[in-house]
């Protein structure tokens, strides 16, 4: 069973900016690192290169815990009800880890 990063990724609104950060670093971030399964969770602001991107990049013990949680489409897009309108586009990326000390 090999572990998964999931790597989130945002481009809002930006003139929802000040609105979203503390939401997506608090209420997002807690919504995803307390579920069961999920090994650990970093949350991403902007660089100059990309001002409006953001990411969540979060560990998972398995697919199954990613299916527990999001449901069998894990591997698509999922934007909750209350964060949709900040959104302007949304990309999510999946990598297993390969076999170490830390897979």
């Amino acid at each position: 069973m090999s572990k998964i990063t999931r790597i989130y990724r945002v481009r809002i609104h930006p003139h929802l900016r000040a609105e979203f950060e503390p939401l997506f670093k608090t209420v997002a971030r807690a919504s995803v690192a307390d579920v069961a399964g999920c090994v650990g969770v970093t949350v991403g602001f902007p660089t100059q290169a990309s001002p409006d991107e953001y990411a969540m990049i979060s560990v998972w013990k398995s697919a199954g815990s990613l299916t527990a949680f999001i449901g069998p489409n894990w591997d698509r897009v999922h934007i909750p009800d209350s964060m949709a309108h900040f959104f302007e586009s949304a990309w999510v990326h999946h990598f297993t880890h390969a076999d170490g000390p830390d897979a």
